[in-house]
């Protein structure tokens, strides 16, 4: 009567075996590229369902010799095992067989912890007499070979297979079934990777009782126990191929999902291109190695210390220098072999003295490396030769977007994910410089000017600031197009001035920046508001669009484990009617001459405007994008942005030879930061450099310099082969609706669409807006008050400060969702 009670007692709380059925398998997180390239994958641990027909009898075999011999017999409890356990517990015996049958097991398994009480334990018995009377031995046996630990982060017999043998079930042989029947009654003593000879004599042992109970003939049996353990191990460590990526995905998943998200077993499918994304690490990682070796060898890494403390990344692979000759000196790896680094593979080390200067150059080795020194070393192609190289101090980010549709097809938060995981491009705010120009620009064309109106580039000054021009020249009336490209600090504040400056924050929020980035100034024109990568690769995109407000994203689709779709990403398009386009229609496009260029008239305009075939709407499920700017100022600010490259600061950039790119260079105070933001019309790329907390990159590193290089090394590549694609007039665009304020006509525009998906990157909120007055230093493009503490940027290794309190907006759009402040 008193067991019937403890019966009783306990019965409400056992689950209902419809959800037994239904219990959810491990698999990991799987991130694919839009190419369907496998490119990371979270989470480690692996099971794989297989159904009972397809588990080889010899495997049953090997369980039930190894677990439960009675399994097809018995109800569901051993009471010779039951008594044991039962005694143990209460005398609290330090030595505890356990007793429990395959289907306790499985009870234990799937719904109970694993602490040792006699709660638990009676649990576990009632629990496995109701699962007994629900369902069959079969079922219980599939359930059971599906879900039990086997080591290595395997869950189940088939994720076992996989992960010790690198083999499908039907290819086992029978020693190695016995050796994994071997692992559940204790995965780490008996495992075959850390304990060979415990697991072998387990194997055995298995194997012996397979014959005593019929299972295998004496034949089998010999030729089993003489086999080898021959293990075959493959590296399930997808490799990360482009962490950026990967860890944009996990924290996502972890965000939408909860911390389960990364042992459910979803696949996905991102936006990215993994030829342009490869383009983009590498162009990024060159580009500051460049960088970094102009300003000279800092020393070793470190001295005389363990070499195995330090990682190899980005191809640098650590060593420690044994023995330094006249001309050359010797390493030893990490592998344990030693490599000779010659002459030619270190004499570019001049002694770094500081940002604007370098040493002379060495002229034997003892001057650059010593022995014990850590150092890093670089092969060829064919690891035939070694070469000295340094990590760089130095930071950067490239984030390329389509501007159709907002896909985000190459980011790289970084010089390493594994050197910093800091993601520059959705997470680094830094000032933008003249990058910002082509935003005040544009919102004079709105308002009627043209590219050839005459605008003053002469002296200015408003209250105490007077904005002058790097070159310190004024070229007096001149063309707007040509004050763009030729970055004329005075004609953007005074285009500035006549725009109005809350006429300005609107646009400037518009192409996707925040209210609280934008002081309420005139140092705007000059790039002083906050911005993230992300924002301007998105303000930009409406330049390459012909006018729309796209919403970044980096999701398209993802799949459970089951490969249903349970997420699809839905975004707004700027151009409907070129979705469907045949990609074989801009074949025989060909790309623009230099000649024909830069050289528009008014009246030629106003021609090519009349010539443009009109577009039909076409009726289609996609969503429009939302117009922020007439198509025909979009066309213009495209190509004077073409003139930056063809006569401008941009113009290194012609050396990819393509007549359809267009983009401005910036560069803030004492080159704090350099970009570049360019685009064709297919694809918008914004590249910065800089160092986290900000200070000077050095004289003469201006955008052109470091950013730019980065921008040209990606879009050569990322172009090649595509044809000519550049903004086209739209005739029958609507102009953005019109409202009344304050007695003047303003464009009306609508805030931009609902969240497409919930936020990724939350970095902290911009510093405020600068305010007061400021001077500009000689260089290239200048911008930044040079009184004011440069802002504090927020890096992995480095707590968040105080921030200040800031009202959030009753609606945030995608990009809004996308920058919010980090947790």
């Amino acid at each position: 009567m008193g067991f019937y009670g403890i019966y009783l007692y306990i019965a409400p709380s056992l689950p209902e075996m419809s959800s037994l059925k239904k219990a959810p398998l491990l698999k990991p997180l799987q991130v694919y590229t839009a190419d369907n390239e496998l490119v990371a994958e979270y989470g480690g641990k692996l099971s794989v369902p297989v159904e009972y027909k397809q588990i080889p009898p010899a495997f049953i075999h090997a369980f039930l010799a190894a677990e439960d011999s009675s399994f097809f017999e018995h109800s569901g409890i051993s009471f010779k095992g039951l008594g044991r356990a039962v005694t143990e517990s209460v005398t609290g015996s330090d030595v505890q067989t356990g007793g429990s049958t395959i289907t306790m097991q499985v009870a234990k398994n799937y719904y109970l912890s694993p602490e040792r009480t006699l709660k638990r334990k009676l649990t576990e018995i009632f629990l496995a007499r109701k699962i007994e009377q629900n369902l069959s031995k079969e079922e219980i046996l599939t359930l059971y070979v599906n879900k039990i630990f086997l080591g290595k982060n395997a869950y189940g017999i088939a994720a076992a297979a996989k992960i010790y043998y690198n083999k499908s079930l039907d290819e086992l042989s029978l020693a190695q079934m016995a050796m994994l029947a071997g692992l559940p009654k204790a995965p780490s003593k008996y495992n075959p990777v850390a304990n060979p000879e415990r697991a072998l004599e387990r194997r055995n042992w298995i194997l012996g009782r397979m014959l005593q109970l019929g299972y295998i003939s004496q034949s089998q049996y010999q030729a089993a126990v003489a086999e080898p353990i021959n293990l075959d191990m493959p590296d399930r460590g997808i490799s990360n191929r482009f962490p950026y990526v990967g860890e944009m995905v996990r924290s996502e998943l972890v965000e939408r999902f909860g911390d389960l998200a990364i042992d459910s077993g979803y696949k996905v499918y991102t936006t990215i291109d993994s030829k342009r994304q490869a383009y983009a690490e590498q162009a990024v990682q060159n580009g500051l190695e460049d960088y970094d070796r102009r300003h000279g060898w800092r020393g070793a890494e470190a001295h005389d210390e363990p070499l195995n403390k330090f990682r190899a990344f980005a191809n640098t692979y650590p060593a420690q220098v044994v023995k330094v000759n006249s001309n050359s000196f010797e390493a030893l790896m990490q592998d344990g072999s030693t490599v000779t680094v010659p002459w030619s593979g270190m004499s570019w080390a001049r002694p770094y003295r500081n940002a604007n200067s370098v040493g002379g150059a060495p002229s034997r080795a003892s001057q650059i490396v010593k022995v014990k020194d850590i150092i890093r070393l670089r092969p060829n192609e064919s690891k035939t030769s070694w070469a000295l190289v340094q990590l760089p101090k130095v930071q950067g980010q490239l984030i390329a977007i389509n501007p159709n549709n907002g896909a985000i097809e190459a980011v790289v938060g970084g010089y390493s994910f594994y050197q910093s995981k800091f993601n520059r491009a959705l997470q680094g705010w830094r000032q933008p410089g003249s990058t910002i120009k082509p935003f005040i620009y544009a919102l004079a064309l709105e308002r009627g000017m043209t590219p050839y109106t005459m605008v003053n580039d002469s002296p200015i000054t408003i209250g105490k600031w007077t904005p002058r021009n790097s070159d310190g020249r004024y070229l007096g009336m001149i063309p707007l197009r040509r004050a763009l490209y030729l970055s004329r600090n005075t004609v953007s504040v005074r285009l500035l001035q006549n725009v109005g400056i809350e006429r300005a924050r609107q646009l400037l929020m518009d192409f996707g920046l925040r209210d609280d980035q934008i002081p309420r100034n005139y140092t705007i024109a000059l790039g002083t508001p906050q911005v993230l990568p992300v924002q301007m690769a998105t303000g930009y995109a409406t330049f390459a669009n012909g006018g729309y407000r796209i919403q970044p994203h980096f999701i398209s689709r993802i799949e459970d484990a089951y490969g249903k779709v349970i997420f699809e990403a839905d975004p707004e398009y700027a151009c409907i009617p070129c979705i469907n386009a045949k990609d074989d229609t801009e074949e025989d496009t060909p790309q623009t001459p230099d000649d024909e260029v830069i050289e528009v008239t008014n009246q030629s305009l106003e021609q090519s405007k009349n010539n443009i075939s009109e577009q039909k709407e076409p009726e289609s499920d996609y969503r429009q994008a939302q117009r922020i700017l007439k198509s025909s100022s979009a066309y213009d600010m495209a190509n004077i942005l073409r003139d930056v490259i063809q006569h401008g600061t941009g113009r290194a950039a012609l050396k990819i030879g393509r007549g359809d790119i267009g983009g401005k260079t910036g560069t803030t105070n004492d080159a704090k930061d350099a970009w570049f933001a360019g685009f064709n019309g297919k694809l918008v790329t914004v590249a910065w450099v800089g160092f986290d907390q900000p200070t000077t990159l050095g004289r003469r590193e201006y955008g052109g310099v470091a950013a730019l290089p980065i921008w040209i090394n990606f879009m050569g590549n990322a172009l090649k082969g595509t044809p000519a694609s550049w903004v086209q007039l739209d005739k029958n665009a609507k102009a953005p609706r019109l409202q009344e304020t304050a007695g003047q006509v303003e464009p009306k525009v609508d805030r931009a669409s609902p969240p497409l998906a919930r936020p990724l990157y939350r970095p902290a909120p911009p510093p405020a807006a600068v305010t007061n007055d400021f001077a500009d230093l000689p260089g290239e493009e200048i911008l930044i008050p040079s009184r004011s503490a440069p802002p504090q940027v927020n890096t992995p290794d480095q707590p968040a400060r105080t921030q200040q309190p800031r009202t959030e907006p009753q609606q945030r759009d995608a990009l809004e969702n996308l920058i919010q402040e980090v947790q």
